[in-house]
């Protein structure tokens, strides 16, 4: 049945303390995970139970402000504040506002508004959700009030897609790399017939689809391009024997075609003896002196047995 449009909805203000996280693995002060140097982090909470379902984040220009999604149907926007050693200190209040879908919906139809990563191009904001498997594209200033104004073609049939193992990661590539600015998608836990997780280049000189080998028992969450035009993956894995576990895991980008199947070296690995939760979202922050941070949030899910995390790292290459 055809839902009537909604409403545009008011932005909230939700109000956030944070606590500083200065260790990475619990009851030690290493610093020096595989590829990545912890810098530091903050768990975050609010009075406000708008706070919460955090699935993906990307850094504006200036490396302090953020745009992000909530699998809820929101956007929430906010910006890092850091302390006199360079390491982040909390965030500000951060802004949410209800995604608008084509047909003027917002989140009171959540199965059509399950979003689960954003990217930013020229002029644009994409958002990948699955269940109704898509990535939609919003005008970049304006998004927060805005309808899409296009859908990008997503190659992969939907059909192919599972409802909520879908389009969990998209990421835009750098102009200079091997995927000139192409837009890349990849599945959670969505299977071809070889048995790898699709994956697709949605456009530029490399567009098709391509696989990616997963790594059982892990799920892919989010992605992002470093400036070099390899890709970064997150993987989450949860079992109620060994809890919650995340990886980060590097993809060469000249390998990235279409028909091919990507793998790629682990940069990153931790269980719950690291202060993890259920890692969600990563994006890749450049700096002017080509330092690259790497900036993990979890999603709790809105439940008061997980945590609102933001961990801060520098690569080590």
């Amino acid at each position: 049945m055809q839902m009537a449009a909604a409403p545009l909805q008011a932005q909230d203000i939700i109000p956030v303390k944070s606590r500083q996280i200065e260790n990475f693995k619990i009851g030690s002060d290493r610093k020096l995970f595989g590829k990545l140097e912890f810098i530091g982090g903050i768990e975050m909470s609010s009075s406000s139970p708008l706070l919460g379902a955090i699935s993906s984040i990307r850094f504006r220009p200036d490396r302090r402000s953020f745009l992000g999604v909530m699998d809820t149907g929101h956007w929430v926007e906010g910006a890092i504040r850091r302390d006199d050693k360079g390491r982040i200190a909390g965030v500000s209040d951060l802004a949410v506002t209800s995604i608008i879908d084509a047909a003027g919906r917002t989140e009171q139809a959540k199965e059509l508004m399950d979003c689960e990563s954003v990217a930013l191009r020229a002029a644009e904001v994409l958002v990948s959700c699955e269940r109704v498997h898509r990535v939609d594209a919003y005008p970049d200033p304006g998004f927060a009030q805005s309808r899409p104004i296009e859908s990008l073609p997503i190659l992969i049939s939907p059909n192919s897609l599972r409802g909520n193992r879908g389009l969990e990661t998209v990421a835009v590539s750098p102009k200079d790399s091997p995927l000139a600015g192409g837009v890349v998608i990849v599945s959670e836990l969505s299977f071809d017939k070889a048995g790898h997780l699709y994956a697709a280049v949605l456009d530029g000189p490399r567009k098709g689809i391509f696989g990616v080998v997963q790594k059982d028992p892990f799920a892919i969450t989010d992605g992002a391009f470093l400036p070099n035009g390899d890709l970064l993956l997150l993987e989450r894995r949860f079992s109620f024997a060994e809890g919650m576990g995340m990886q980060v895991r590097r993809i060469p980008g000249d390998e990235i075609k279409p028909g091919a199947v990507v793998d790629g070296g682990v940069i990153l690995q931790a269980d719950m003896g690291y202060q993890i939760d259920n890692m969600e979202g990563l994006d890749v922050v450049p700096g002017p002196d080509g330092d690259i941070r790497v900036v993990l949030v979890s999603d709790d899910n809105h439940s008061i047995l997980e945590r609102n995390l933001m961990l801060e790292f520098r690569l080590v290459d």
